[in-house]
C-alpha cells in the first residue's frame, strides 16, 4: 500500500479549482481524489464536500450502489439544511436518470420513484432557500420535464420496485 502525500493548506483553493475542472472534463475519479485530499487538510471545507458529492454522483453509471451510499452519507456534513435537501435531490435525480437509461423490466417504475423523491427534496429546499436562489425550482422543473417526455415511465409508476425498498 502507498502512503498518501498530504496537501498543503495554501494549495487548497487551486486544488478545488482543479477538482471543478476535472468534473467538467468528465474525470470524476480525479475530482473525487482531489476533494479527499482537501478534506484531509480541511475536513469542514464546504466546497470540497459539495464537489465530492457531485463527483461521486458523476460516477453513478459505473458504480451506482457504493457511490450513491458514499455521496448520501456526506450530505449530513454539508453546512446548511438547504444544501442537504438540495443535494439530496440531485443525488436522487441522478440515480433516476441512471435507472431510466438502463431500461429493462421495472426500470421505469424505479426511475419514476427516484424522480419523485428528488422532486420532494427540491420542494423542501425551495421552502428554505436563500433569497433569490431558485436552483431547486430549476431542478424540480427538469425532473418534471423528463417525466413529461417519458409517459411510459409515469404509466409504470405504480409497479412495485424492489430497488426502492432497500
Amino acid at each position: 500500500m502507498f502512503e498518501l502525500k498530504r496537501l498543503g493548506r495554501e494549495a487548497v483553493p487551486a486544488a478545488l479549482e482543479k477538482a471543478q475542472r476535472y468534473r467538467l472534463l468528465n474525470e470524476p475519479i480525479e475530482a473525487e481524489s482531489i476533494c479527499l485530499d482537501v478534506l484531509a487538510v480541511d475536513p469542514e471545507n464546504a466546497e470540497a464536500l459539495v464537489t465530492l458529492v457531485l463527483s461521486l454522483s458523476d460516477q453513478f453509471e459505473r458504480r451506482l450502489g457504493d457511490k450513491f451510499d458514499q455521496a448520501r452519507a456526506l450530505l449530513a456534513r454539508l453546512p446548511s439544511e438547504y444544501e442537504r435537501r438540495y443535494y439530496a435531490g440531485i443525488l436522487c435525480e441522478r440515480r433516476a436518470k441512471v435507472s431510466l437509461g438502463q431500461g429493462g423490466p421495472g426500470s421505469g417504475a424505479v426511475a419514476y420513484q427516484w424522480f419523485r423523491e428528488a422532486m420532494q427534496h427540491f420542494d423542501e429546499a425551495h421552502a428554505i432557500r436563500p433569497e433569490g436562489n431558485d436552483d431547486s425550482t430549476l431542478r424540480w422543473n427538469t425532473c418534471a420535464r423528463i417525466l413529461n417526455r417519458n409517459p411510459a415511465v409515469v404509466a409504470h409508476s405504480d409497479e412495485p420496485s424492489r430497488e426502492m425498498l432497500e
